[in-house]
């Protein structure tokens, strides 16, 4: 057998090998990508369950708080922008605004005893604490699948088939210091 046609069979098989390993990372950024996208989905999930409970919650506060309007409006406001928000840096300022609005009605209704007794605010109270908890959970699943998906397209060689194939770097989904805290929902 002639040498070329070892040579070319030699070849063959390292190209075969190149077209492998770009094909597995190419499948692994695609899976983490979608893995990112999916975290997000699960923060989303446990938002707009937030999102519906505020209305209800102010609702109830309404009744017992009528000439805390101006609190009112503020927490409807900024339940507004969180729903409205587009980006994930968008939508962690809003949470951010939002949270801060909750603590305030949390803070008028310390002023209200037949409202903190009321049974309505009570369940309210229980659904929004059990969906701050899953939200930080959804939070913290999300940056960790980021840092797995950043740290992927950003080191060799996958960083080289990430600019190729046009996998770009997510933004995490921050919390400011001060409202690190969980809202505090009991009275």
């Amino acid at each position: 057998m002639p040498v070329w046609i070892g040579c070319i069979g030699a070849v063959g098989l390292g190209l075969l090998v190149i077209v492998a390993v770009i094909a597995g990372i190419y499948n692994r950024l695609v899976t983490l990508r979608n893995r990112v996208d999916n975290a997000w989905s699960q923060i989303d999930v446990q938002l707009r369950r937030r999102y519906d409970l505020i209305p209800n919650l102010v609702e109830t506060v309404k009744g017992y708080a009528k000439h805390e309007s101006e609190t009112l409006e503020k927490v409807i406001k900024a339940r507004q922008m969180a729903i409205d928000a587009g980006s994930v840096k968008e939508q962690s300022e809003a949470e951010n605004m939002l949270t801060g609005t909750l603590r305030s009605l949390f803070a008028v209704a310390e002023a209200y005893p037949e409202l903190k007794a009321n049974e309505n605010f009570m369940m309210l109270q229980e659904e929004l604490s059990g969906t701050e908890s899953k939200i930080a959970y959804s939070r913290q699943f999300y940056n960790d699948s980021v840092m797995t998906y950043n740290t992927s397209i950003q080191t060799f060689p996958n960083n080289i088939l990430a600019g190729m194939f046009g996998f770009t770097q997510r933004d995490y989904f921050e919390i400011e210091e001060a409202a690190k805290e969980p809202v505090k929902v009991q009275f």
